[in-house]
């Protein structure tokens, strides 16, 4: 019988079954950031284990950095700047390469992964960050751990795992206009619950997968976390080898033939199948407090739990579009890379954000995607916009304490989590693609960035 994707990763980094009939699995990179790995490598050295393979172990600074222009070791995150003294000076010991706050190469983990060349076709990489899954879309088996996992990886080279059972989401047809990978993977969620791929691997197949782009399909492998899936994949294709060739960590040639058997055989089975029509996915914006709780922007919002009407302020049967929004952010691992800030601009270009926005910010992914938006004159389109143009980071998709929007804002963002409180105590979140938090901005109301859309005049 044929394999899957997943099945072939794991027969290649299986290392031996535990007592307790778990397996033992070979770990190829461990990602670590400022808010874990001091205290990771810190109870390591107290036990006096050291790191098995330095050169397989990277760290960087994003999830506290500040990102306001001009920034430092400082962070308004009380006791931030800690983290990150101590974390340098940890990795410095270690031997751990480090991207640090103002390393030219600094940024969200899962966006400077892929920018390196760390992350590969068939290797497995973990870190302790639930969006670890994003980089599945290169078909590495990529997934979030704890901070005791991440000791154990380092010690050992290994981790304990309960072999996860396979799913395969097919996205048949082509994407309409107007439509992203951020609109499938909310399509998907709302269709089968946040909690709909526990327990699975999910494998994200079919023509409207294979015909996203690597940014894109980072995107929808981002979110299958919140599908409560250990991970996501897709298999490794010539637009994988394309992106990755020539990042300073990967290899000179791709021709290795153990990349090239890096797809799920035809005969293969997953032990559930779920097919969406591509073809019928429109915009999708978060009405409530889960990405579950989501709906085309058309739409009307349904009766769901009453703590999340509660919270969000909007009751069954109301219009989506045309809620009025407070606030807009575009930043986080799911949705801050250069196609995404491209897409965002051409819409805002020569257009400015509603006078009742009252806070409006672009985080870019990394410091590259920073320069090179600016190389293309993005900052500049954004800031006419409105909006503030920062360092990057994870910012404010999650609240750390620092930096937050006003009180009680309604925000459209272009993140991947909508939890009370996710952005800052009270503030609401509706979680959308990048396009309709610039369409949605101009309007001051959420709005279908469709309207929006600049049509090419025939030349």
């Amino acid at each position: 019988m044929g394999r899957t994707l997943f099945g072939k990763i794991w027969d290649a980094h299986f290392v031996a079954e535990t007592a307790g009939g778990a397996a033992l699995v070979a770990i190829d990179r461990v990602f670590l950031h400022e808010r874990t790995g001091a205290a990771a490598l810190a109870r390591m050295a107290e036990m006096g284990r050291e790191v098995r393979d330095p050169a397989r172990v990277f760290a960087v600074m994003d999830h506290i950095v500040d990102t306001r222009p001009g920034r430092g070791d400082g962070t308004l995150m009380p006791g931030g700047e800690g983290f990150i003294t101590e974390t340098r000076a940890a990795c410095a010991e270690a031997g751990i390469t480090l991207f640090d706050v103002n390393d030219p190469a600094q940024g969200i983990v899962h966006v400077i992964s892929p920018e390196q060349g760390i992350v590969l076709p068939g290797l497995t990489l973990v870190a302790p960050d639930s969006h670890t899954c994003t980089q599945g879309a290169f078909g590495a088996l990529a997934w979030g751990i704890g901070s005791s996992e991440a000791e154990h990886a380092m010690v050992t080279g290994t981790l304990r795992l309960e072999k996860p059972k396979t799913m395969r989401v097919t996205f048949e047809g082509a994407l309409p206009a107007g439509v992203t990978a951020k609109d499938m993977i909310l399509t998907l969620i709302a269709a089968h619950g946040a909690g709909g791929g526990a327990g699975h691997v999910v494998e994200f197949a079919g023509e409207a997968v294979r015909a996203l782009d690597m940014e894109a399909r980072m995107t929808l492998a981002n979110m299958a976390t919140e599908f409560s899936a250990m991970t996501g994949l897709i298999a490794p294709d010539e637009t994988t080898f394309a992106y990755l060739a020539g990042r300073p960590y990967a290899p000179d040639s791709f021709e290795d033939p153990y990349w090239r058997t890096l797809r799920t055989d035809e005969d293969a089975t997953f032990d559930r199948e779920i097919v969406i029509d591509a073809s019928q996915i429109v915009p999708m914006v978060s009405w409530g407090t889960s990405p579950e709780h989501t709906i085309p922007v058309t739409g009307t919002v349904p009766q769901g739990p009453a703590r999340a009407h509660d919270y969000i302020g909007l009751e069954a049967g109301a219009a989506l579009a045309g809620t009025p929004v407070d606030a807009a952010f575009i930043g986080s691992c799911t949705n801050a890379r250069l196609s995404d800030l491209r897409r965002a601009a051409a819409i805002l270009k020569g257009r400015r954000i509603a006078p009742g926005i009252r806070k409006a910010l672009v985080v870019p992914g990394s410091l590259s995607v920073k320069r090179a938006a600016e190389a293309e004159g993005l900052d500049k389109v954004f800031e006419a916009a409105g909006f503030e143009w920062r360092m990057s980071g994870c910012s404010l998709c999650f609240y750390a304490g620092g930096e937050g929007f006003p009180q009680g804002s309604r925000v459209i963002s272009s993140t991947n989590r909508n939890f009370e409180g996710r952005q800052g105590p009270g503030i609401r979140t509706h979680i959308a693609s990048p396009e309709t938090v610039a369409a949605s901005a101009i309007a001051g109301v959420i709005a279908d960035p469709r309207e929006y859309m600049r049509v090419e005049e025939p030349a």
